[in-house]
């Protein structure tokens, strides 16, 4: 299992890293703003993460981790 994490203070809640992911995993939390007033994103599934990291490759802002 992969273990998703997000740096909510660097996200921008673009939203690429929900586009790119394969699984349909990530998702924006509407439910939280972070200081800077973006909706961050997050993985709803973790047991369904595969780890390709084609979320974290998407990233423009580098906050997302992948780890194995």
């Amino acid at each position: 299992m992969a273990i998703v994490t997000v740096n909510e203070d660097v996200c921008k809640g673009c939203g690429l890293c929900v586009d790119a992911c394969p699984k349909k995993i990530m998702a924006l939390d509407t439910t939280r703003i972070n200081k800077k007033g973006y909706h961050t994103a997050h993985c709803v599934e973790m047991a369904e993460c595969i780890g390709c990291a084609f979320c974290a490759t998407m990233c423009p802002d580098v906050a997302i981790t992948v780890e194995k």
